[in-house]
């Protein structure tokens, strides 16, 4: 018999949903243009207006409608197929088991001396700088005044 864990069933329920709001907004949509569209014709334009615009704001509302529809369905389907990953690259990842204590005298030594090594390694002494060729040190100031007399 199959298990599933509660995040696998509840990410497979919501990605059914979305696959099913996004079919039903497809369907919808196909719906929509099959219908008959009627173009109104009429000798006063207030009166072409007026008559133009009910379907007009019915058809803005159908095309929202469905673009909202759609909107949630995929962002849905995209949430349900992220949660479906990460639920599979946690459960191939081999769980960690808990450290033990060695029992070999060896073993034991081991970390010890890696720690010594490490504090060796942060205590290395800088090794002397050359001094820098672009600006040579001055002469003290008597080497000077006793060059000049």
């Amino acid at each position: 018999m199959l298990k599933f864990d509660k995040v696998e069933v509840s990410s497979l329920i919501v990605l059914f949903i979305g696959v099913i709001l996004l079919i039903a907004t497809f369907y919808s949509a196909f719906m929509f243009l099959a219908g008959d569209i009627a173009i109104l014709t009429s000798a006063d334009l207030a009166e072409l207006f007026g008559n133009a615009l009910a379907p007009l704001i019915v058809a803005i509302i159908h095309v929202l409608y469905l673009g909202v529809m759609g909107w949630i369905g995929s962002i849905m389907t995209i949430r349900a197929v992220q949660l479906l990953k990460k639920e599979k690259e946690t459960a191939s990842q081999p769980q960690p088991k808990p450290n033990t204590a060695p029992t070999s005298p060896q073993a034991q030594t081991k970390p010890e001396s890696k720690k010594q090594e490490s504090i060796e390694k942060t205590t290395v002494q800088p090794q002397p700088q050359e001094p820098s060729r672009e600006n040579p040190p001055s002469p003290p100031e008597n080497a000077t005044k006793a060059a000049a007399t």
